[in-house]
């Protein structure tokens, strides 16, 4: 934990450490799953049924890596009624808001009977990656599965590591029932994600792959981006608290812990013009922590990566904000729709003391996949539009292409592509 004033000599430089966080990938890392991926593009299923053997002490085979369609629908039953609720509702409240921002079917220019179209056309197939391990991630396939579906995705694969008696986690198997997975596949890892970009005999190849896992699965995404779709790299959470004097320091502290508990390299800040509240919210933090059950990685990412900075004004908080380009900014103020206003860099922006960073992660019905390490600034989050690609169509008459091809031949004369002026001339040469 770390209290900072912008009047700091040091304080430039350790907002610039903040602004500069990137996620590296180890040169061992990369090594470990270029070799898995070159293994698993020449021996297909025998190099995935091996490596989760090793990676994942299962014995996977062709007979047991596809969950049965009877066996996802049974998943349901191992929950409590209440716990299948909450999923439908978040599913429900996911859904609505993703089907408002289906694009529309066409966008069209006409000029007489020369048009200019552009059209919109669905993923095919689409695999989404859902992580094992530390905890399960219904959250996860509902925000990747249904964003998919609502697009017209026609055929959604997922992939999640078994554990070693081959279980995959019920609340998982429902969530993917519940927003409409067509198949499940036990398997893991980085070999997960080469088996989706190039196919193998079980799993069949997909067009995009989204969901996020550890820096395995993530340089894997990384390095085979250049032949399949994939969505954002996901960097460690992150967390801005923008708060007025006003504002509850149990309430602050309490939003700060719930992403220091995702991961030890979790980022999370609090910016205030009092002192009084950052000391408060400080104190709120040593006895929260102590309570919390996630306490051992919790107290690691505060240790390392938490900060609480006092500014002199507002302007001078989002001015920090958009420089942090966080990945979530709560905004707990008088004016805080004006503030939001004034914030260009952020993943989600939460306004007011009642909507904590955890409502968005579940179920106010926005997606929690989110740009990290600053890529706010240029990036968004997931949506209806990543899983549709766009088509150009383009019909000229001739009277239309005599109105442009010589100023179209004049551009490709300054070009030095011959071939492409001569396409033009011609088709008008007497």
């Amino acid at each position: 934990m770390k209290i900072l004033r912008t009047g700091d000599r040091t304080f430039k430089r350790t907002l610039n450490s903040i602004t500069n966080r990137s996620f590296t990938i180890e040169s061992n890392v990369e090594k470990s799953v270029h070799r898995i991926i070159k293994r698993v593009r020449e021996e297909g299923d025998k190099a995935v049924f091996e490596f989760t053997r090793k990676y994942d002490n299962y014995n996977l085979n062709r007979r047991n890596i596809k969950i049965s369609r009877a066996a996802i629908e049974k998943s349901c039953k191992k929950l409590q009624p209440f716990q299948i609720d909450a999923l439908k509702i978040a599913a429900q409240r996911i859904r609505t808001f993703h089907e408002k921002q289906m694009p529309p079917q066409l966008v069209q220019w006409k000029e007489g009977n020369n048009y200019l179209k552009k059209v919109f056309t669905p993923l095919k197939r689409v695999g989404v990656y859902v992580p094992g391990g530390k905890a399960a991630y219904p959250s996860t396939v509902l925000m990747n599965v249904i964003p998919a579906r609502v697009a017209g995705v026609k055929e959604i694969i997922m992939v999640t590591p078994p554990g070693p008696d081959g279980t995959v986690n019920p609340a998982v198997l429902c969530a993917a029932h519940i927003a409409g997975v067509d198949s499940v596949y036990r398997v893991g890892g980085a070999q997960a994600i080469a088996a989706l970009a190039f196919g193998t005999n079980s799993i069949p190849k997909v067009d995009k792959i989204v969901g996020p896992g550890n820096i395995f699965v993530a340089t894997a995404k990384n390095l085979l981006s250049h032949m399949v779709g994939t969505d954002l790299f996901a960097g460690p959470s992150e967390l801005v608290v923008l708060a007025h004097e006003s504002a509850r320091p149990d309430f602050i502290a309490s939003d700060l812990l719930s992403q220091a508990e995702h991961d030890e390299m979790a980022v999370t800040v609090l910016i205030a013009t009092s002192r009084t509240l950052i000391n408060s919210v400080r104190d709120e933090i040593v006895n929260q922590l102590n309570r919390l059950k996630t306490r051992e990685i919790a107290s690691i990412s505060i240790k390392h990566n938490n900060y609480l900075i006092e500014v002199k004004n507002w302007d001078e908080a989002v001015d920090i904000v958009n420089a942090i380009a966080p990945e979530h900014l709560e905004i707990i103020h008088p004016e805080a729709e004006a503030l939001a206003r004034q914030v260009r860099n952020a993943g989600t922006i939460f306004i007011g003391q009642w909507t904590p960073e955890p409502i968005g992660d579940y179920m106010a019905g926005s997606n929690h996949v989110l740009p990290t390490g600053g890529t706010a600034r240029f990036a968004s989050g997931l949506s209806v539009t990543d899983f549709i690609k766009s088509t150009n169509i383009i019909f000229f008459n001739r009277k239309k292409l005599r109105e442009l091809y010589l100023p179209a031949a004049e551009i490709a004369r300054m070009e030095g592509l011959h071939a492409h002026e001569r396409s033009l001339l011609i088709r008008f040469e007497e």
